[in-house]
């Protein structure tokens, strides 16, 4: 039922009022006294919030609910309201005919394995602590937490100059980033601001193919960057003054060195997961920290910031999560604190030329059984490489570089990502794993 990054799936089909509705009583029978509730701009949220906070209130859980806001707001109202747990109703970047839930708790991360684990199980057993009329939980709205969440950001950046950004919001729950820049004293631009759960400007997901109008209006006007978040807010991207999509793994890298400098500590370490380029490591080095590997998800790399001296985390997907603050990845925290790093530091061309690359390549093969596939691909490797990586699928440490190969978490999929320090080496490097993925896929066809 639940996916790394919650439950999520088509509208009518694997996400229903029915399946809320299960999930608020799972929930509340759970224990969580005080819930708050949200969701993003998608139609269907209306019904889906409806529903899980009724199956809350049967179980005697009190539900606050704080309307259409980003995911991080959201999150992040938990603990400020005195709450026990969050259910944001959002399919993030999913298109739009799809919804989900997600569960957080207090401290912004996701509901972990053990927990989601628990509400699984009930929903399964149909197990359910229904309360008598009399024990009923109330419900109640607050409106104030967008200003909230604002007044946290503001208090966790300072500019020294107030740069021109323009922010696209692809129609989402992101409305919250150009209140705050605009309450910094930048002056901000937006594009499909407008809230539309059909997403008519542009795809859900921001990515340097989906956002070519924000790169041309950056590229042609005094702006010195660009903004763009997903349907929920909880990832950011983003575009340089001259209009170029800055690679994510380049921002992992910029977030990662100011945190480091910031807590002015060489025993410190930055959560990321088993595919972040080999740029973070070197940025890091260079600041005396280290990467910390993790699977990938962004619940799993906030985890990882409960370890000691961890002091950001980072997926090259577009989360951004400081522990200090929150170990929910915030979209708008993110847009603050790159607007600083131009503020303080300068243009963000230049910074990002500070960080460099390497040469990386992706590709995604579909398969029958994804699970078998790696397991065979692992057996080979580990008997013909010294540094194999299990956590998450096979990473190996090369000569050359590094490649990686995992199941998708959500699709019938091997993905294969190879990065080296030169394009001949990653050439090799590449070709290695995909001859190790494609005899995989055929010995497996041909067992079944």
């Amino acid at each position: 039922m639940f996916g790394t990054s919650g439950i999520r799936g088509p509208v009518g089909d694997e996400v229903t009022a029915a399946l809320a509705l299960s999930v608020g009583r799972a929930v509340g029978s759970e224990g969580y006294e005080t819930v708050v509730v949200g969701r993003d701009v998608r139609k269907s949220g209306e019904l889906l919030v409806d529903a899980a906070a009724t199956g809350l209130r049967e179980c005697g859980t009190d539900v606050i609910e704080v309307g259409v806001e980003s995911t991080p707001t959201v999150a992040r109202s938990i603990d400020a309201l005195g709450a026990d747990a969050g259910i944001v109703v959002t399919a993030s970047h999913n298109p739009a005919t799809d919804n989900g839930l997600k569960l957080w708790m207090p401290s912004g991360k996701a509901f972990g394995p053990e927990q989601r684990d628990a509400i699984e199980r009930r929903v399964r057993e149909d197990d359910y602590d229904l309360t008598a009329w009399d024990g009923l939980g109330d419900r109640w709205e607050y409106d104030h937490a967008r200003d909230d969440h604002a007044g946290l950001i503001a208090e966790a950046v300072s500019l020294e100059r107030t740069p021109s950004v323009v922010v696209d919001l692809g129609n989402g729950a992101g409305a919250i980033t150009p209140h705050v820049l605009d309450d910094l004293g930048c002056a901000v631009r937006t594009l499909n601001a407008q809230p539309d759960g059909s997403f008519p400007g542009r795809p859900s997901e921001p990515t340097g193919e989906t956002l070519e109008t924000l790169e041309t209006l950056v590229a042609n006007t005094d702006a010195e960057i660009g903004i763009a978040h997903d349907g929920d807010a909880d990832r950011m991207v983003a575009v340089d003054e001259t209009g170029t999509f800055v690679p994510k793994d380049a921002l992992l890298a910029l977030f990662a060195r100011a945190a480091v400098r910031e807590r002015d500590d060489r025993n410190v370490a930055v959560a990321a997961p088993v595919d972040t380029s080999l740029a973070v490591d070197d940025a890091l080095a260079e600041a005396g920290a280290a990467v910390t590997r993790t699977k990938v998800g962004d619940v799993y790399v906030a985890e990882r910031t409960t370890d000691d001296g961890v002091v950001f985390g980072g997926e090259p997907s577009g989360a951004w999560i400081w522990p200090a603050e929150s170990r929910c990845p915030d979209g708008p925290l993110a847009a603050a604190k790159l607007v600083e790093l131009v503020a303080n530091r300068g243009p963000l061309s230049e910074l990002v030329a500070e960080i460099g690359g390497y040469p990386i390549r992706r590709t995604s093969l579909e398969v029958e059984d994804k699970a078998a596939v790696v397991e065979r691909v692992r057996s080979r490797l580990l008997d013909r490489y010294e540094e194999v990586d299990t956590l998450d699928g096979v990473r190996v440490e090369t000569e050359d570089g590094w490649f990686l190969v995992r199941a998708s978490g959500t699709e019938p999929l091997v993905r294969i990502t190879a990065e080296a320090r030169s394009e001949a080496a990653v050439d090799r490097v590449f070709d290695e794993a995909s001859e190790a993925v494609e005899e995989a896929i055929e010995r497996t066809t041909t067992d079944v």
